[in-house]
């Protein structure tokens, strides 16, 4: 029966191209973004996850940054002990020497103030933005966030300080600052062991965000040339549907050949 009122094929051939156009719109906007789930209507479970992700994502990068703040805190104090351990080094054997008869002792005694002034200067310049483990008023632990799980607060690492400003302080002998370069010694090894252990922790880290970042793109990554070959078949299919819907609006137009006289 031909119907004047009710055309059904073009109500299906109509039908066909609104999916079309939808399927068409997906895909174009998955081009578009490079994801194929880009927001929660499109998948809420993988778009939940890959929110999360992307939040640890972002907060291991802040650790990396404090890891990489908490390096160069570190190595400014390493590098000020080596310093100071040197010119210590040069202070016992200015004692040794002073000890020799025939010396000049007031000229050793005078090189071994200004010996002594320079590592109270190191420690007292051994600061990195604020930050200084090294000297007797205002010296302070370094404390360094390490590591972030979700639901857990920061993970951090604390160095201690050391009064290296106030470490020659009454030391008048041989002995006295060989003790007191041991303990510098012993200073050093601990930051140096510290800082292994932060560089180690930043690479970790580093290599956990970008495994984390490849799993998001596996939950939510578009598959670029699965998406090209799929605008071309619904391109056509768009073309084709709209010749379609064209062909079932014309049968309509046959009526009037059967009013004409």
């Amino acid at each position: 029966m031909t119907s004047l009122l009710t055309n059904a094929s073009a109500m299906t051939a109509l039908q066909t191209l609104s999916s079309t156009n939808k399927n068409l719109g997906v895909t174009q906007n998955r081009i578009a973004t490079g994801e194929r789930v880009s927001t929660a209507s499109d998948n809420a479970a993988y778009w939940s996850i890959a929110t999360s992700m992307r939040t640890q994502s972002g907060a291991l990068g802040a650790v990396q940054d404090a890891l990489g703040l908490g390096a160069a805190i570190l190595d400014t104090a390493s590098s000020a002990l080596e310093e100071a351990i040197n010119k210590t080094k040069e202070i016992v054997n200015k004692y040794v020497a002073r000890a020799t008869p025939g010396t000049d002792t007031a000229a050793i005694d005078a090189e071994i103030t200004q010996l002594k002034a320079q590592v109270v200067s190191i420690a007292q310049n051994a600061d990195f933005q604020g930050v200084n483990m090294l000297k007797s008023t205002g010296g302070s632990a370094a404390n360094i966030v390490t590591g972030y799980q979700p639901g857990a607060a920061p993970t951090t690492m604390s160095v201690a300080a050391y009064d290296l400003e106030a470490a020659l302080t009454g030391a008048t002998t041989t002995v006295a600052v060989d003790t007191a370069l041991k303990a510098m010694q012993s200073a050093a090894a601990t930051i140096g062991a510290a800082k292994t252990r932060v560089d180690s922790q930043k690479s970790f880290t580093s290599k956990l965000v970008d495994s984390i970042d490849r799993g998001i793109g596996q939950l939510v990554d578009a598959d670029m040339n699965k998406e090209s070959a799929r605008l071309a078949a619904l391109q056509t299919q768009q073309q084709l549907g709209i010749q379609a819907l064209s062909i079932a609006n014309s049968s309509s137009q046959s009526l009037l050949s059967l009013f004409r006289g």
